[in-house]
């Protein structure tokens, strides 16, 4: 969950977002002791490469191709758990894919009536879209029902797409959204002895360290004034769009705005969670010590095992444990950064109490912060977005050089291991839409150094290997990125799926030669061992010593012990030939390669070129395509 907007408003929390001071006072939490036998090292293990498949769960079974603007669940239709059929598992699996992230699973608000399943109706007046955020969740302790064949059954229903994603080796992340919650959050579903959010807060006061949420003392809240003809459910009637919403006093919205009245483009839908932030910016809960720092999770559940802490962490520390007791593998959490270190650094210590080797991601943007939120808060990887991904992105766009590769990946070196890459998730734009390439074949260089640069995980968004553009009109969302507050179709990827066939049977040929070379790229990052081996950049080098190095070119080298790799990528839309790629002495010394020829076999294609060593030095001879890369396997034995 990310926009501009987003992001402006975070940083302009003056202390709400109190990612790195770390002091305070709290409240018991749990007395459960941390084994001594637990392993002592973090996981994963950077030994691993990863790819991680994100899909809309809503999106990605529906075949249904209406694609009216604001369309219902009957006139659009929707996916459900049991579309994640065996084949469409084994077809997920086939791109290399080891963590299935299935997005907007639990229980969110929505614009359709289940009542007759116990549900509460949801008013369209705070409910983005007609199907609804995924990040204003509504019942930790469910999911959608959209989702379920029987709403009455539909944790068994996911429970039952647990059980078969783990049959195909895949292992499942869902997401947790820690800062905020629906406006009307109400579990029904929530064990007996569990409170709800906010049931049991002082509401005469703005603050109280174990309220959950923050108050608009005396002020009952408003829905926001709307701009541009905005109207609920684009006008439509329903029975509770009137343009006002019941909550007195009005809480906090989720962005952090303080007002009764939060402004159309907050995030109105949803309220803030307190973490004991007082509203002066200070924290109340304990602090967590510097010492702790790049130590096991080990010491941070025990540092944590007889402190008092705010119940909002005590709530998600049980959330999580709920979906790890079904079989859950890992979260994503919804902008982490608008929460406090010392709270993940309890959260995330208890979560690998469970299981060591729980995937954790989450979505930072401030790369200041990047090494408390790995460091303290015990994160196994965030978002590369603010430096590789826009980095990228530009390349393709004409507005940045090939040169400002090489600082952002040295300046990561410490943490290159924890930054996930990736060029399309549901909050960014469809490479192929118009206001990013227009033309999937355009991304393919970025692509490449994006999964091979580093040994961290690579994420893909359904749809991104078959060229979706995200072109539909859909309601509340609009093109260039496929909705996620909507009832829609992804076309592309509608083609590819060919009504559960998962074969292609309706895909152009482009579209199936796209989803190959994905397939085939994806792959051979997780069986080359050279990528979880060393890294260095040959591109500055051999800008100063070939005689011809384009300037829309990018080379690196990957290897250990077993494999030497040299990853070279032209972003031009015009071949590049008799390109050549110098070798500085110390890279071809570390290889221990003596003077002569040896061959290098590109493993994105059949082609085979010729590296030369002489005096020390080396250098590879190839040619590329318009946008083509080579990852050249060279064979030093």
């Amino acid at each position: 969950m990310k926009t501009l907007k987003k992001i402006v408003a975070h940083f302009s929390l003056a202390g709400l977002v109190a990612s790195a001071a770390l002091l305070g006072c709290g409240e018991k939490q749990q007395d459960t002791a941390v084994p001594e036998s637990r392993p002592q090292q973090q996981t994963p293990s950077a030994k691993q490469k990863a790819v991680v498949y994100q899909v809309f769960t809503r999106l990605y079974g529906n075949t249904n191709t209406t694609n009216k603007a604001w369309g219902s669940l009957e006139e659009n239709g929707v996916g459900k758990f049991a579309d994640f059929t065996d084949t469409a598992l084994a077809d997920i699996k086939s791109l290399g894919t080891t963590h299935l992230w299935l997005t907007g699973v639990p229980h969110h608000a929505l614009v359709r009536d289940y009542t007759a399943y116990g549900i509460s109706n949801d008013d369209p007046d705070v409910v983005k879209g007609r199907a609804g955020s995924p990040y204003a969740v509504k019942d930790y302790y469910n999911v959608n029902p959209d989702l379920a064949l029987d709403p009455n059954k539909r944790l068994e229903e996911f429970d039952q797409l647990l059980q078969r994603a783990h049959k195909h080796d895949l292992k499942v992340i869902i997401d947790i959204v820690p800062n905020h919650v629906a406006r009307n959050y109400q579990s029904i579903s929530k064990p007996s002895n569990a409170m709800d959010f906010g049931a049991t807060d002082d509401t005469s006061v703005t603050y109280a360290r174990n309220n959950d949420f923050y108050y608009v003392v005396g002020e009952a809240f408003q829905v926001p004034l709307a701009t541009d003809g905005y109207k609920p459910l684009n006008g439509e009637a329903h029975p509770l769009s009137d343009g006002k919403f019941n909550e007195t006093p009005a809480k906090w919205t989720g962005n952090g705005s303080r007002l009764a009245q939060p402004d159309i483009n907050d995030w109105y839908e949803t309220v803030k969670v307190n973490y004991g932030v007082k509203p002066d910016g200070s924290e109340d809960f304990p602090a967590l010590p510097e010492h702790l720092r790049n130590t096991p999770w080990t010491l941070h559940a025990r540092f944590w095992q007889d402190k008092d802490v705010p119940k909002s962490w005590r709530k998600f520390r049980d959330i999580s444990q709920f979906w790890l007791a079904r079989g859950v593998d890992g979260f994503r959490y919804d902008m982490a950064e608008m929460v406090p270190v010392a709270f993940w650094s309890y959260l995330n210590s208890s979560i690998k109490q469970t299981n060591p080797n729980a995937f954790i991601l989450a979505e930072v943007y401030n790369p200041k912060e990047y090494r408390n939120y790995i460091q303290l808060g015990l994160m196994d990887y965030l978002y590369d977005k603010v430096e590789l991904y826009d980095t990228l992105k530009w390349i393709i766009q004409g507005k940045a050089n090939t040169d400002d590769l090489v600082a952002i990946q040295d300046g990561m070196a410490d943490i290159e291991h924890h930054m996930l890459h990736f060029l399309e998730n549901h909050d960014e734009q469809r490479i192929a839409s118009p206001d990013f390439a227009g033309d999937p074949e355009l991304a393919k260089p970025a692509m490449v150094i994006s999964a091979t640069i580093s040994t961290s995980p690579t994420m893909l968004y359904f749809g991104q290997e078959v060229g979706e553009p995200g072109a539909e009109d859909a309601g509340f969302g609009k093109a260039t990125r496929t909705s996620i507050f909507d009832y829609i179709g992804v076309p592309h990827h509608q083609r590819w799926m060919n009504n559960g066939a998962f074969d292609g049977g309706q895909s152009s040929a482009e579209e199936k030669a796209l989803r190959a070379w994905y397939s085939k790229l994806l792959n051979l990052t997780l069986s080359q061992p050279a990528f979880t081996g060393k890294y260095a950049q040959t591109h500055r080098y051999s800008r100063a010593h070939s005689e011809n190095y384009p300037e829309k070119l990018f080379s690196f080298a990957r290897w250990n012990d077993q494999q030497t790799i040299l990853v070279v990528s032209n972003f031009a839309n015009t071949p590049a030939k008799d390109v050549q790629i110098s070798i500085a002495p110390d890279i071809v010394a570390q290889w221990q390669l003596k003077d002569g020829d040896y061959t290098a076999s590109d493993l994105l294609s059949d082609n085979h070129w010729v590296i030369q060593v002489d005096g020390g030095s080396a250098t590879a001879k190839l040619d590329l395509t318009a946008v083509g890369s080579a990852i050249l396997h060279i064979e030093t034995h």
